[in-house]
């Protein structure tokens, strides 16, 4: 078989990409994809924007009760005259009419446009915090796949190295180098550490189930943290600085005062029901009838008798007793105005609770970051001094054992840190208004 030198460098480049991509990391969705996933298949996200939607429409609905209504109707009616069941005479007749309704003094769809206006805000605020919720349940849930990720490693790693240290000291009672308890001792351990294995891979699994039905699939492999992953202090730094944010821009707080405008509202539109109203109307029809051929005087045989009418007014109307259901309904809707105004100062209490409890959550976390990378280096430090001292004799089994645990729960924990700080973060943000997509994407450009 012959080659020509193109298909050699052809041949060659092929396999040199090969290599190239075989040699490559393969790289895991990082918390952006992820994201972007849950767009389009979180059904509690889309529950929402159902909502949403559904709020929006009080608007129109409020507007809608200020304008003109217009109606178009007709009817046909087939008679009969009979005498002692002879049929004396018959005739059908047939109308058509059109009415249109202004209201002019209508206070109280005045206040139901203001009840819509206010509910249309509130959901549209309503539907942005469930936004904001979407990102920190996605970033939690995604973290907490990583946080059992690492956990599992780490109780792989323990159990790997304590199989070591049962299999060394075995070794050593062989040879009559160590007595029974240490191998015993050993032994234990593994078989806690096996525990805990099992324990931590069923950990990971319910942490991916949670993160798969938020997203509708499975995901095989998430991008970790970098190293070198930025953990800084809330600018500003000044704590009631974040609380007058939140005071203004929290959407929880927002829905809860239009809801309370809402509320209002209707309590006023209940209360006009005892005020005069005041409508425009107008009304035109048009009526025929055609006689039939049994008796009768016929105006007009082919198209029958045609009245017209055209009639204009204006209508007034005072309640003046229907039983104390007004009274009873406008007592309710400002019973539900007061309810609606207590929810909105305990939810205004609770904005500057959350806002000032995250923050300082934020800051307890990158002091927790610095402690728990410092433990982590103590631990490995520790753990390599306590080897020296068993290979001497100064130090024995328990010790050797008691510094590994140390260290992997030092690993476990300094992985754990830096997760809480972000989702704390998050909430921060979450909860003064200014949790946004391009958060999630910094995140996701500090991943592996």
């Amino acid at each position: 078989m012959k080659f020509n030198m193109n298909s050699i460098r052809s041949l060659s480049l092929s396999v040199s990409l090969i290599l190239i991509i075989l040699a490559s990391p393969i790289r895991g969705e990082n918390l952006y994809d992820v994201y972007e996933l849950a767009l389009k298949n979180d059904p509690l996200l889309r529950a929402a924007e159902a909502t949403y939607r559904a709020g929006k429409e009080n608007k129109a609905q409020g507007i809608a009760g200020l304008l003109p209504t217009l109606s178009i109707g007709g009817s046909t009616n087939w008679n009969e005259y009979r005498i002692e069941e002879q049929l004396q005479d018959q005739y059908n007749s047939n109308s058509y009419y059109g009415n249109i309704n202004q209201p002019i003094f209508r206070l109280d769809k005045w206040f139901q446009f203001e009840r819509g206006s206010a509910l249309s805000e509130s959901a549209e605020a309503e539907f942005a915090y469930q936004q904001q919720e979407t990102m920190i349940r996605v970033a939690s849930a995604y973290f907490n796949v990583l946080n059992s990720f690492d956990n599992l490693n780490a109780a792989q790693a323990e159990e790997k190295a304590i199989q070591r240290q049962k299999d060394l000291a075995k070794k050593r009672f062989d040879v009559g180098l160590a007595a029974i308890t240490e191998v015993q001792e050993t032994q234990a351990a593994y078989d806690l550490t096996i525990v805990s294995r099992i324990s931590r891979q069923a950990q990971l699994d319910s942490a991916q189930e949670t993160l798969t039905s938020i997203i509708g699939r499975d995901i095989s492999l998430l991008s970790p943290l970098s190293d070198n992953f930025e953990i800084s202090l809330p600018d500003p730094l000044d704590r009631e600085s974040w609380v007058s944010l939140g005071l203004k821009n929290n959407y929880q707080l927002k829905s809860a005062k239009l809801q309370r405008d809402a509320a209002q509202a209707s309590a006023r539109a209940s209360a006009s029901n005892h005020l005069p109203q005041i409508d425009l109307v107008g009304r035109i029809s048009q009526s025929t009838s055609k006689q039939g051929k049994f008796g009768g005087f016929i105006q007009n045989p082919l198209f029958g008798i045609e009245q017209d009418t055209r009639q204009y007014s204006i209508q007034f109307n005072l309640p003046l007793f229907a039983g104390g259901a007004i009274s009873s309904a406008r007592r309710q809707a400002y019973a539900n105005y007061d309810r609606s105004k207590e929810q909105a100062i305990y939810t205004e209490r609770s904005t500057i609770r959350d806002v000032r409890s995250n923050h300082f959550g934020v800051q307890t976390q990158v002091a927790n970051v610095t402690a728990r990378k410092q433990a982590l280096a103590s631990a490995e430090s520790a753990l390599k001094a306590t080897e020296v001292g068993y290979e001497v004799g100064t130090r024995n089994t328990v010790d050797l054992l008691d510094a590994q645990k140390r260290l992997f729960q030092a690993q476990r924990d300094y992985a754990s840190s830096r997760y809480e700080y972000i989702i704390s973060m998050l909430r921060l943000k979450a909860s003064v208004g200014s949790l946004n997509p391009n958060d999630l994407l910094n995140i996701s450009s500090q991943m592996e």
